[in-house]
C-alpha cells in the first residue's frame, strides 16, 4: 500500500479525514450518485466537506472532478488512484462496483479497503463506515462485510433499485443489510442519494431483496418485449398498446417507464429512444439472473421463469455482443431481430 504523498497530506489531520468522503466506482450509476451525494453534503457542511474519487480507469476519476468542479467551484475533490488511498483519506467510504470479483478486489487484496483499515489506529479504524451499493453474491458480500468489521469498521450492503434514471434523480430506493448501528450511521449519507431507504436485516440481507426484485425485473422487460411484438403484429399501435398495459393489470415499471419500443412512451425518453443507450447495460441485468439462480439452486428452489429469462439474456449477449452494454430493454431488439425476422412492425 503506497498513498501518493499529495493525498497523505491531504489527510494529514483526523478532523479532515472526519469531513472527507470517498467514493469509489464512478459507473454509470455510481457517478451519478457520488454527485448528488457530493452536492447535498457540500451544501449540508457550508462547503467545508472534502471528497475523494477513486475508479480502475483514472481519467474516469479525473473527468469527474472537472465536471464536479465546474458545477461547484471551490469545492475540494481529490483523485485517488488506489482503495486504500480513498479509505485513509475519508472516514465514510462508498463503493458502486460491477460484480463480486470487483468487490474482492477492491475490499481485501492488496492496496484495498481491509489492509488500509489495518494500517489506521484502532479508534479511527472504528470511526470509518463502509457502504457497498454493489449487487453482487451473497456470500462474497458477507465474507467482505465480516473482514471490514473484524478491524473494527462498519460495513452495510446497500444494493439499489431505480435504475440510471433514478440515480440521476436522486430518488433511488435502498436496500439495506448489516447491523442496525450501521445502518444507523449510514441513513444519512443514502437520503442524499435515495429517497426510499429500506432496513432489510443482517448482512447480505438487502442483496436478497435486490436479487429477488432483479428476477422479477429481468422476466418481466422480456414478457413486455414479447407483448408488444405481438400486438404490433396484429397490427395495434405501439403507442395504443402501451397505453392500454400501463393502466391495466399487465402495468409494471419494464413497460410503464421502461417501455422497449421507440415512440410508444411519448411523454418519457427511456433508453430505447436513444438506440437503447443510457440504462442498466444487459451484461449486468444477465449477472443478476445468474446471482438469482445460483442462490435458488443452493437453497433447492425451483426456479424456471428464472432460468428461461437467463437463457434469454446470454444468448442476447452471445449473438448480438453489440447489446451486452447497451440497456437490458433491448431484448426487444433481440427478440425483433432473431427470433421474428420476418415480423413486419410498424
Amino acid at each position: 500500500m503506497r498513498p501518493t504523498p499529495h493525498l497523505l497530506r491531504a489527510v494529514a489531520s483526523a478532523a479532515q479525514r472526519q469531513n472527507s468522503v470517498s467514493f469509489i466506482g464512478l459507473g454509470r450509476m455510481g457517478s451519478e450518485m457520488a454527485y448528488n451525494l457530493f452536492s447535498r453534503t457540500l451544501v449540508e457542511s457550508n462547503g467545508a466537506a472534502r471528497f475523494v474519487v477513486c475508479d480502475a480507469r483514472e481519467e474516469t476519476s479525473h473527468a469527474f472532478v472537472k465536471n464536479f468542479s465546474a458545477q461547484f467551484p471551490g469545492s475540494q475533490v481529490h483523485v485517488a488512484t488506489t482503495p486504500a488511498e480513498a479509505l485513509l483519506a475519508s472516514r465514510t467510504v462508498v463503493t458502486m462496483l460491477p460484480s463480486s470479483p470487483h468487490v474482492r478486489n477492491v475490499y481485501v487484496e492488496e492496496e484495498g479497503i481491509v489492509s488500509a483499515l489495518r494500517s489506521l489506529p484502532p479508534e479511527a479504524a472504528r470511526a470509518t463506515l463502509c457502504i457497498d451499493s454493489t449487487t453482487l453474491d451473497v456470500e462474497v458480500a458477507r465474507n467482505v462485510a465480516s473482514e471490514v468489521q473484524k478491524t473494527g469498521a462498519a460495513m452495510i450492503d446497500a444494493p439499489v433499485s431505480g435504475g440510471v434514471s433514478g440515480a440521476k434523480a436522486g430518488t433511488l430506493s435502498f436496500l439495506v443489510g448489516g447491523p442496525e448501528k450501521a445502518y444507523k450511521l449510514a441513513h444519512p449519507y443514502l437520503l442524499h442519494m435515495g429517497k426510499n431507504i429500506i432496513y432489510c436485516g443482517d448482512s447480505g440481507a438487502g442483496l436478497v431483496a435486490k436479487i429477488c426484485n432483479n428476477l422479477i425485473l429481468g422476466v418481466q422487460q422480456i414478457v413486455v418485449a414479447e407483448a408488444m411484438l405481438l400486438g404490433q403484429k396484429l397490427g395495434l399501435d405501439s403507442k395504443v398498446l402501451a397505453s392500454v398495459i400501463n393502466s391495466s393489470t399487465g402495468a409494471c415499471w419494464a413497460s410503464a417507464v421502461n417501455n422497449p419500443v421507440p415512440g410508444s412512451l411519448p411523454d418519457k425518453s427511456p433508453p430505447c429512444e436513444r438506440d437503447y443507450e443510457g440504462g442498466f447495460a444487459t451484461s449486468l441485468m444477465l449477472k443478476d439472473m445468474g446471482l438469482a439462480t445460483d442462490l435458488a439452486e443452493s437453497t433447492g428452489m425451483p426456479l424456471p421463469m428464472g432460468h428461461a429469462a437467463e437463457k434469454i439474456y446470454a444468448d442476447v449477449v452471445s449473438e448480438d455482443p453489440e447489446l451486452a452494454n447497451k440497456d437490458f430493454s433491448s431484448v426487444y431488439r433481440y427478440l425483433r431481430v432473431a427470433a421474428y425476422p420476418k415480423a413486419s412492425l410498424a
